[in-house]
């Protein structure tokens, strides 16, 4: 019995794994649209910073979290995370930030 259960977390693991390995891929690709964000932004003579947009994403994230039934507040501040992570991305395509 033991030893199911054991294959079975592990399997769940490795399932949680792949999932952590796909959530990074979609973050670089957020990343990658943060670029090509910068360029329009510096184009139109945009700021980087609009909090009412990162307002919005964050909200909408709070919102779909809500509705999948998971911490929406957790939710939320991962998002502005993500937010954050694109206003440096579009600093640095800008020659502004300290990104790798």
């Amino acid at each position: 019995m033991y030893e199911t259960v054991r294959m079975t977390l592990a399997g769940l693991r490795d399932e949680m794994g792949d999932i952590d390995k796909k959530i990074i891929r979609l973050i670089a690709h957020r990343q990658r649209l943060a670029a090509k964000v910068a360029r329009f932004k510096h184009q139109e003579g945009i700021p980087i910073h609009d909090e009412a947009q990162a307002q919005e994403v964050r909200n909408r994230a709070y919102n779909f979290a809500a509705e999948q039934k998971i911490d929406p507040v957790a939710v939320r501040e991962i998002f502005a995370i993500l937010v954050t992570m694109s206003e440096e991305r579009q600093r640095e395509c800008l020659g502004e930030g300290n990104l790798p």
